[in-house]
């Protein structure tokens, strides 16, 4: 699954290229990977503006604008989360597309009872409009948990921006 990971990113990256756009990432149990996937293709550095790992409550509040209130009746794993997440990312780097991860990598459930292998994937335009998508992972261990994430954030984000 790493090189379809790889395989993607290369393909956004590629559209992004083509029509001048810009990706940020927003990301809280897979902690960085989506945005090492895009810092690793070509042309990068003028279509990747970076990322935000947001792993607490606090911070996707603070850092990414996420509604204290939003957190408090949904938790932090849910889709207006993953939406709001991606948003507050476009917002902060001023990107033409945002997309973010949040949910339960494990290995155990998190502070609000949601279970491991929840996970919810964000999108978002500078112009407007978010979408989010519900994975439920298949796998029991944190890699392969964040694995499907990545996957599924990135084929969210191409399917959102290709359309």
């Amino acid at each position: 699954m790493p090189e379809l990971l790889t395989n993607i990113a290369e393909e956004i990256m590629e559209f992004a290229k083509a029509h001048n756009l810009t990706i940020c990432t927003a990301e809280s149990c897979s902690a960085g990977r989506l945005a090492q996937e895009f810092a690793k293709t070509e042309g990068a550095s003028k279509h990747f503006m970076g990322g935000v790992v947001s792993y607490t409550k606090e911070a996707k509040s603070r850092v990414l604008a996420v509604p204290h209130d939003l957190i408090a009746s949904e938790t932090a794993v849910c889709s207006g989360v993953a939406e709001a997440m991606a948003r507050g990312a476009v917002a902060r780097f001023g990107a033409s597309l945002g997309v973010s991860i949040t949910g339960v990598a494990g290995p155990e459930p998190d502070e609000d009872g949601n279970p491991v292998g929840l996970v919810y994937c964000g999108v978002a335009r500078r112009n407007g409009g978010a979408t989010s998508k519900h994975l439920n992972s298949k796998s029991s261990k944190p890699e392969g948990i964040i694995e499907e994430a990545c996957i599924e954030a990135m084929r969210l984000l191409r399917s959102f921006s290709f359309s």
